[in-house]
Order: C-alpha cells, then sequence, then structure tokens
C-alpha cells in the first residue's frame, strides 16, 4: 500500500509526463468540477429557502389579478430563473473546452514525436513512445473529464428547469 507521499509523488510523476496540457485540463476540470458542486449544493440547501422567499414575498399579491401582480410575479420568476441558472453556462463551456485542451495535448505530443523522428530518424522507440503516450494521455483526460462534464450539466440544467416549472405553478 501506497502512503500519500508516495501517492502524491506518482500523481506529480504522472501529470509531469502529460505536460502543460495535461495540468491544464487538470485545472480547468477542478473549477468545472467546483462550479458544479457549489450548483447542487445550491440546488438542495439554498433554493429550498431562496423559493419560501419568494413565495412569502407573492402572498400579498396572490388573489389580486392586476397588472402589478402579474409584474411582480414575473419578476420574482425571473429573480428566481436567474438565480438558479447561475453559472450553468459556466459549466457547459468548460466542459466543452476540455476535448479541445485534449487536442491541444495531443498536438503537442505529435510536435514531440515528429521532433524525435527529426533528431532520431525512427530508430529511437522510446523518444517516439514518450511524444504519443502525451498525446493519447491528454486526449483521454479531455474526453473524461468532458463527458462527466457534459452529463452534470446536462443534469443540472434539467433540475433547474422542473424547478423553475414547479415554482412558476406555485405562483398561480
Amino acid at each position: 500500500m501506497l502512503s500519500v507521499a508516495e501517492l502524491s509523488d506518482v500523481a506529480l510523476a504522472f501529470l509531469d509526463k502529460g505536460g502543460t496540457a495535461l495540468w491544464v485540463i487538470l485545472l480547468v476540470s477542478f473549477v468545472m468540477w467546483m462550479l458544479i458542486i457549489e450548483r447542487y449544493w445550491y440546488l438542495y440547501f439554498t433554493y429550498p429557502q431562496i423559493i419560501k422567499q419568494i413565495t412569502t414575498t407573492w402572498l400579498p399579491y396572490k388573489n389580486e389579478h392586476t397588472a402589478r401582480s402579474h409584474r411582480k410575479r414575473v419578476y420574482l420568476l425571473k429573480q428566481l430563473g436567474m438565480s438558479a441558472g447561475n453559472h450553468l453556462l459556466s459549466i457547459k463551456a468548460l466542459s466543452q473546452a476540455l476535448p479541445l485542451l485534449g487536442l491541444l495535448g495531443t498536438v503537442i505530443g505529435m510536435i514531440q514525436t515528429f521532433d524525435v523522428i527529426t533528431v532520431f530518424g525512427n530508430g529511437n522507440a522510446r523518444g517516439l513512445a514518450g511524444g504519443i503516450f502525451v498525446a493519447l494521455l491528454t486526449t483521454m483526460s479531455g474526453l473524461v473529464t468532458a463527458l462527466s462534464g457534459l452529463y452534470f450539466s446536462a443534469n443540472l440544467n434539467e433540475r433547474v428547469r422542473l424547478l423553475l416549472d414547479d415554482a412558476e405553478s406555485e405562483l398561480d
């Protein structure tokens, strides 16, 4: 069993082998996951409190059927929608950028491979393998993190849509 120090050394060596593109993928995926966690936290803990406040604010207007009450309802729903939808576009954009970062790593790895071929010819298999490793590792990392981000982005969008539909019917 590896100790924490040995495990962190192995992880750092692995990330260093992947090059700069892998570090960027790690950073972008970290930011994306922080935003995803924040949105779930919001939906499960903050949103119920906000919907209570909005419902309480709406109560005096509920039985009025005037233009003023309609404007208030629209305002409250828009305010709730903006609050609930916060960071969803950022999560989607980051998850769509990750495969492109993986592709950047692929290009970097292939450039390394061609540099080895230029200097040593086709005879240096170890040098060729290093560039190909970078290319494959960054491609895989970009795609795996992007797929998880796209799944949770779609899941969050659907949850927000359902919650806003419920809020709209509750404010009728």
